[in-house]
């Protein structure tokens, strides 16, 4: 271990460490989330020169939007570990300590798993404030708790670890020999996310079951903005794209949700909205509309699957830090599959946009059904020339900030006075826009069907002439005869 007790970068470690051991996914929480559980722990390396007191800074490099933040336990090796068997490992562990394992999305595609450039930058693994003595503590009973700007983000114990503490140590000495010094950064749970300039991030581990609670203090860290752009001439630029816009903000994937049948499509198509929401309305079910919205061409009919977007009120500090880059609007119209309707939850605030062209025609390109919104809408004859079926509150110039914040995804919404989950069924027409539990789709259009059947039968009677008494509706004489002519047809 290289003596640097007098470089303030390494103020929260006993000194400069030989080396830093990252391992990619050890909580189940975050596996889960990652759609993926590992059979055994995976690791890489971050340089010392990466490591950074409480207290400091960190930059997010021109040109990139993806710098996420992970709260982690950090590990100091005491003594050297070679070989050493698993119940004898966490006796190399002499402190434990809070970390942050600030990663930059923006270049994760090329490093292809090393994380060597998206990892490995100045001030990209905050340690410390404290170290609490591992003989205190035990290794299965360590809670992490992240907060971004005092908003708690994080929280997990190591008993939700899906390789101990001590495996992780018993697992790397058989391949490399730990030195007093090391660190090991023993992974993140669910919860880390994208963080912007301004944004202050803060990490504790502690031990509250263990005498005196001992805790490594608050690991304190702001984001700044840097200024100095990557030179392409060198090596490749920051990218991104969707898959590594999902993983930086942490969108989980999203859960199962029911599919219509081609039959079941076609059924829908056919029958009129007002038909479904009637037997709706006969099985007990009456607040399935949503009211007070729209279609922007008249003549359109919508059907679908709901991928729900909600927003909350506008606020100008919400907005600010979760308004910008990816956030969940984006990731609503970035996600939506082919036949789903993205169902919006505004609260019925008309004045200002929920969505514009731009995200119309992703949404088209992505093949969604529709887009419903008790909000208004942006470039509304732009969107209109899109031709993907709209429905919404109407139309107004004003941007999503001036209103709204884009809070989450996948969530039961209200919208029009109804509360819609994720694969419910939509169905809009000129009437407007019916809800559908999945469970009663079938037995509902079936339903509406055969009504719209013999409502057009009664129709013809009326056109010819025959009184409504008794015909409408159907008294058993007139009954009758419409059961005859079904049968002759």
């Amino acid at each position: 271990m290289t003596d640097d007790s007098t470089d303030p970068r390494f103020a929260g470690l006993p000194g400069r460490p030989g080396k830093i051991v990252a391992i990619h996914l050890s909580y189940a929480s975050r596996a889960d989330q990652r759609g993926r559980r590992p059979a055994h722990p995976s690791y890489f390396f971050k340089p010392s020169s990466s490591v950074a007191p409480s207290g400091g800074t960190v930059e997010r490099p021109p040109g990139t939007e993806l710098l996420a933040f992970e709260g982690e336990i950090a590990l100091v090796i005491g003594t050297t570990a070679r070989r050493v068997p698993l119940d004898r490992a966490w006796d190399h562990v002499a402190w434990v300590t809070a970390a942050n394992d600030l990663g930059l999305y923006d270049l994760r595609a090329n490093d292809k798993g090393s994380n060597v450039r998206s990892k490995g930058g100045d001030g990209f693994t905050p340690v410390g404030p404290d170290l609490v003595d591992a003989r205190a503590v035990v290794p299965d009973a360590l809670r992490l708790r992240t907060w971004v700007n005092g908003e708690l983000r994080q929280e997990d114990t190591t008993a939700g670890l899906l390789f101990t503490l001590p495996q992780v140590v018993a697992d790397l000495s058989q391949h490399l020999t730990l030195e007093p010094g090391d660190v090991i950064l023993t992974g993140t749970p669910a919860g880390s996310s994208v963080v912007v300039p301004g944004d202050v991030v803060e990490v504790e581990v502690d031990a509250p079951d263990a005498p005196g609670a001992p805790t490594s203090g608050l690991l304190v860290t702001t984001v700044t903005q840097g200024e100095r752009a990557f030179d392409g001439e060198l090596g490749s630029l920051p990218a991104v794209d969707d898959v590594q816009r999902a993983e930086a903000w942490g969108v989980e994937p999203a859960p199962a949700r029911f599919r219509l049948t081609a039959e079941l499509r076609d059924k829908l198509a056919r029958a009129p909205v007002a038909g479904l929401s009637a037997q709706l309305r006969k099985r007990g079910l009456n607040t399935v509309t949503v009211d007070g919205v729209r279609p922007t061409h008249p003549d359109a009919k919508l059907v679908g699957t709901a991928r729900t977007l909600r927003f909350v009120p506008g606020r100008e500090d919400l907005f600010a830090r979760h308004g910008g880059g990816y956030n969940a609007q984006k990731r609503a119209f970035d996600t939506v599959d082919e036949g789903e309707v993205i169902v919006i939850e505004a609260r019925g605030e008309a004045g200002s946009g929920t969505f514009g062209d731009i995200l119309a025609l992703r949404a088209h390109a992505r093949g969604a059904a529709g887009i419903v919104t008790d909000g208004g809408v942006r470039d509304h004859a732009a969107v209109a020339a899109v031709g993907i079926p709209v429905w919404s509150a109407g139309a107004h110039p004003a941007v999503l900030g001036r209103l709204h914040v884009p809070w989450d995804v996948d969530v039961a919404v209200a919208c029009g006075g109804t509360t819609v989950e994720p694969g419910d069924v939509v169905v809009g027409d000129g009437d407007g826009v019916v809800v559908i539990p999945p469970a009663l789709v079938e037995e509902v259009v079936d339903a509406a069907l055969a009504q719209e059947e013999e409502d057009g039968w009664i129709a013809e009677q009326v056109a010819a002439g025959h009184p409504l008494d008794g015909l409408f509706p159907l008294d058993a004489q007139w009954r009758a005869r419409f059961d005859a002519w079904r049968e002759n047809r």
